[in-house]
């Protein structure tokens, strides 16, 4: 049984029989790890400016330059990828730059010398970390983040689930970039001794890796509810201990799914980089109620849930925008968002934002985001255009239309015309929070999963012009306020990519310095 060790002590003494993870191949001990600690500490404290900006593939690597960085007294920002436009927009924010990036930012390399110099405990309060997440705006903002808070998050985790995780290794589909990553496969891990293995993004090689040994799965939904059948899953039944998610809704689909395949219900944890953990459910039962985690206060006001713990900047209370209905044992269920923001594929997205944005497009005159739901839910968006002849001149019109440059992730990847409809035909329910936050939009008009299109568009659709399954231009009423005698007809309706999402398979693709926040329904 490994000893709990408090973050902030965690290399005050040299631990020779404390495994730390592994890294290109070699298992690091803790000692091989404190040594590497002490040389970012030498490289950040002879290097000028306090905040610094940390990018490494590996999870045992970046641990060892954070916890460099706090020794020497600095803050750390977290990119979430190393592309470009990621560092490009970090690098006003920050001294320099630490890890796998390119050259051309010259990043500051561990020093030769290390040793076993003394280790002070850290300060808690003092050391800070910086991530990003989109708001309701969808524009990045830092979070700061104090090791004091998320020292207490890591011990509400140890509390919650620490006793089935016991000699447990730590494998993960998420980055350790993030802060869900950064809490489940470092910072937990290091306190409780468990071993760190690399982030594995395929499910060919999780099988491998999880196969033979007692193992944890830290995941997110995008990975989950996209399982292939046809692995040997059951190679894990035994020694798989947990199977976590989080940074957006699990489907009820996919937790079965996972229930039945690996063998372990998954367990889903529930919060935000804002408020840290706020509460869990094991879908050992369909669509469990939320257990708060332990040291998270919290209560309903004016219909949404607000929380109040250690885990927050202050004592204050932070309500966020999730209705809520409490339930008779203390735990509560999830009734969906007060406001329009939702997550798509672990990244959330304001509809609000998106319909403004493209109605500052010259050939939009007003328009509609919506969400399909499904297997791999979508935005879809219903456009009247500014030139009313794009509707009667059908596909070919259309597409002799020369597209103007569009704001990145806003340009349908499908686009077909939706059927003239009379005003009110057809309406998909806007309310916020209608039914599980799960399965948003359920009053959207059913789609079929063989042709991708709704009733109002079965036969219509140009046979030069498939959109494939899942998209549809769906019927609606536009916006309240808008010119009546425009919101009868439908206009061209389209898939849209969100930002953050590419083709393959819709995986996150971790761009634009966003950190997917870990609110279920999108807090």
């Amino acid at each position: 049984m490994a000893e709990w060790i408090a973050l902030d002590r965690l290399l005050v003494d040299p631990q020779p029989q404390r495994r730390i993870g592994l890294c290109e191949g070699e298992v690091i001990d803790h000692p091989r790890f404190r040594q590497r600690v002490l040389a970012w500490r030498a490289a950040f404290a002879a290097a000028d400016g306090r905040d610094w900006a940390l990018y490494f593939d590996d999870a045992v690597a970046f641990a060892a330059a954070l916890f460099g960085a706090w020794h020497a007294g600095k803050r750390v920002f977290l990119a979430a990828d190393n592309l470009p436009a990621t560092l490009q927009a970090l690098q006003p924010q920050v001294s320099g730059f630490a890890g796998d990036v390119s050259a051309d930012y010259r990043p500051l390399v561990a020093s030769a010398i290390g040793g076993d110099a003394a280790l002070q405990a850290l300060d808690e309060r003092a050391c800070e970390l910086c991530v990003f997440t989109s708001g309701s705006t969808g524009q990045p903002s830092a979070i700061s983040k104090r090791m004091d808070q998320l020292t207490r998050e890591v011990d509400a985790l140890q509390a919650a689930f620490g006793a089935q995780l016991e000699g447990a290794q730590v494998h993960g589909t998420v980055s350790h970039q993030h802060i869900y990553g950064l809490l489940f496969r470092v910072l937990w891990p290091l306190a409780a001794g468990r071993l760190i293995h690399p982030r594995r993004f395929f499910h060919e090689d999780l099988v491998g890796a999880l196969a033979g040994t007692d193992t944890v799965l830290v995941a997110t939904p995008a990975h989950l509810k996209r399982l292939p059948e046809q692995l040997d899953w059951a190679s894990l039944h035994g020694r798989l201990r947990a199977v976590f998610s989080s940074g957006g809704p699990l489907p009820e689909e996919a937790a079965r799914q996972v229930r039945q395949w690996l063998g372990v219900a998954p367990t889903e944890v529930y919060g935000s980089s804002e408020t840290g953990g706020i509460a869990w459910r094991r879908w050992d039962t369909d669509l469990p109620p939320w257990q708060p985690l332990p040291g998270v206060q919290w209560r309903i006001d004016d219909g949404c849930l607000a929380v109040a713990s250690a885990h927050l900047e202050n004592a204050d209370w932070w309500r966020t925008q999730d209705r809520v209905e409490a339930l008779a044992d203390g735990r509560f269920r999830l009734l969906g968002r007060a406001d329009r923001i939702v997550k798509i594929e672990e990244r959330r997205v304001s509809l609000d934002a998106l319909e403004r944005a493209l109605r500052e497009d010259a050939e939009v005159d007003d328009v509609r985001v919506l969400v399909l739901p499904g297997q791999r839910e979508q935005l879809a968006a219903v456009v009247v255009p500014a030139d009313r002849a794009l509707l009667d001149g059908g596909d070919a019109a259309r597409r002799a239309r020369p597209a103007p440059g569009r704001a990145p992730g806003l340009c349908p990847r499908r686009g077909y015309p939706a059927a003239p409809l009379a005003s009110g035909a057809g309406v998909a329910d806007q309310r916020a929070g209608q039914g599980d936050p799960g399965r948003p939009g359920n009053a959207v008009p059913a789609i079929d999963a063989r042709t991708g299109v709704g009733p109002a568009q079965r036969g219509q659709r140009h046979p030069a012009h498939d959109p494939g399954p899942g998209a549809a231009a769906l019927p609606g009423p536009l916006p309240a306020g808008g010119d009546p005698a425009r919101r009868g007809p439908a206009g061209l309706g389209g898939a849209l990519r969100p930002p953050g999402v590419r083709d393959a398979g819709g995986l996150p693709a971790h761009g634009r310095g966003e950190v997917p926040a870990r609110s279920t329904p999108g807090g």
